[in-house]
């Protein structure tokens, strides 16, 4: 079992881009957190759309190390719900960031910024470059980027809503295959870390060819995490409190693996 403690909000911290966070000059290794709802994170969310407020320890603020880009581009001290003033259409509970952004801190040096991107409900299509999803998270990227920031991996959850039709599944592998293609150009990154997850959930029987498609993708430095398994919350399409805290922990593991080398 995940430990658990009740949030108590604290007041946001905030400063503008080029603040001095999170050591010299305010440098951060950044992570954008970009997809759908389970990015987003709707762990604890109830079907009345009230989010409970408990935070498991793996999710805890750490007021030195971890923070957040927020929707006015300034960096604050990450608490969860991370994509509160992102996703802003539905109640965002607890996602996988927080606890990747604690279970990868111990190994990196600098502090760590995390930038939310996921928007429930959206379709691959809408994450194409010139549509107004992908155009956001680039513009937030940058903004990170400017204050001194390295990005360092791109974590995307992504194809729930892509799981209604075949025409949706022939499209889409070469749909993220160009997604990965466009942000490394826009970024400047042609080698730039992108770990997705493999989805838990959607329609049937469109769900497994879209799994197949996420896990069988070989492009370099694409790395999958896969979510089968994890626990759903009765709506059978969100991963539960306890299922986001795995994940957060498998997404660090995998990064930490495959994308930092031996310190």
């Amino acid at each position: 079992m995940y430990r658990v403690a009740r949030y108590s909000f604290m007041e946001e911290i905030s400063c503008p881009i080029g603040g001095d966070y999170g050591g010299s000059g305010g440098a951060k290794q950044v992570f954008i957190l970009s997809g759908q709802s389970n990015m987003a994170g709707r762990g604890g969310v109830d079907k009345h759309h009230h989010w409970d407020g408990i935070v498991p320890f793996e999710c805890a603020a750490d007021a030195h190390r971890i923070f957040r880009l927020n929707a006015d581009l300034r960096w604050e001290v990450a608490h969860e719900p991370l994509h509160r003033d992102i996703d802003i259409k539905k109640t965002c509970g607890v996602g996988p960031g927080m606890a990747f952004a604690n279970g990868v801190k111990g190994h990196v040096s600098a502090a760590i910024g995390l930038v939310p991107c996921a928007v429930g409900g959206t379709a691959i299509k809408e994450w194409a470059r010139g549509e107004e999803l992908y155009k956001n998270m680039i513009r937030r990227a940058k903004a990170a980027m400017a204050a001194g920031g390295e990005i360092r991996a791109v974590l995307w959850y992504q194809g729930e809503s892509d799981t209604t039709s075949q025409d949706e599944v022939d499209c889409y592998k070469w749909n993220l295959e160009g997604l990965i293609r466009n942000i490394r150009q826009d970024l400047d990154s042609p080698s730039l870390p992108f770990i997705q997850v493999a989805i838990a959930s959607g329609t049937v029987p469109y769900v497994e060819e879209i799994r197949k498609i996420q896990k069988e993708i070989h492009v370099e430095n694409v790395v999958t995490v896969d979510a089968n398994g994890l626990h759903l919350k009765e709506d059978h399409l969100h991963l539960t409190t306890e299922a986001q805290v795995h994940l957060g922990r498998l997404l660090a593991h995998a990064y930490i693996a495959h994308f930092l080398s031996p310190r």
